[in-house]
């Protein structure tokens, strides 16, 4: 059986490259998309990355989540910090999630250091760059019971 995961962009991601790339670096999301999809392609992994900037959009992505995927790599850009209708659909999908931020969001603003998503998710990977998203594909590959 193919092993299949979901990555969720979330607000703002689409202007990757070209917003604040001393902070989110050059790479674009069309680039960073396709590295990672290579990549699962060499480890046998079925990836679909979707991107939104609208929550309702993100939590209905999760929500269809259930029906096919063996978890979630979710980078909830600002909604981190104070969307507790994310946070409740993480805990209802009965999947693995691992959070991921691009930058290192505890050496940056205060308010950038609270998630409220963190929660409930099996992990979080912070400052890594692109590489966290793959390092969070890893880890959910590992922490597989089926």
């Amino acid at each position: 059986m193919s092993r299949r995961y979901l990555i969720i962009h979330g607000p703002n991601l689409n202007l990757l490259g070209t917003r604040e790339p001393e902070v989110y670096g050059s790479m674009t999301l069309a680039a960073l998309n396709e590295r990672l999809t290579n990549w699962g392609r060499e480890q046998e992994l079925e990836l679909r990355c979707v991107q939104s900037n609208h929550e309702g959009h993100i939590i209905d992505a999760l929500h269809e989540a259930r029906g096919w995927a063996h978890g979630v790599v979710l980078n909830p850009g600002a909604y981190t910090h104070y969307s507790y209708a994310i946070r409740d659909a993480v805990a209802a999908i009965g999947l693995p999630v691992v959070e991921v931020h691009l930058s290192n969001v505890h050496a940056r603003e205060e308010f950038r250091h609270r998630s409220v998503i963190a929660p409930v998710c099996r992990g979080q990977i912070v400052g890594l760059g692109w590489l966290g998203y793959r390092l969070a594909l890893e880890a959910l590959e590992a922490l597989r019971t089926d």
